[in-house]
């Protein structure tokens, strides 16, 4: 987009941004795996990722543009959601005449 439009002929927001704290309790296996650990004793966990919350239908990216980069950004915002683990579709806001 920044090729196509420069870099204030765009303005892209990110509207959720992962702050949940994903946590895992590593259990260890193998002989005498009992002898050594407590459980689910005090299993607090080890931070290995973070999440964002999204909810059905939710904006996740937005990008507002002039009319003669409509095109790379639909593209732009196309390939961004290949990036994403979820099903994603590009809604046009405003600008409806612009859509073929």
């Amino acid at each position: 987009m920044q090729r196509a439009a420069g870099r204030l002929g765009y303005h892209l927001k990110l509207r959720v941004y992962p702050h949940q704290i994903v946590r895992e309790n590593p259990m260890a296996t193998g002989a005498g795996a009992d002898r050594v650990q407590s459980g689910m004793r005090n299993a607090f966990g080890k931070p290995i990722s973070v999440e964002a919350i999204v909810k059905k239908g939710q904006s996740i990216i937005t990008i507002d543009c002039q009319e003669k980069n409509f095109e790379e950004a639909k593209l732009a915002l196309k390939r961004a959601g290949m990036k994403l683990p979820v099903p994603c579709r590009v809604v046009v806001d405003k600008g409806q005449d612009l859509v073929k």
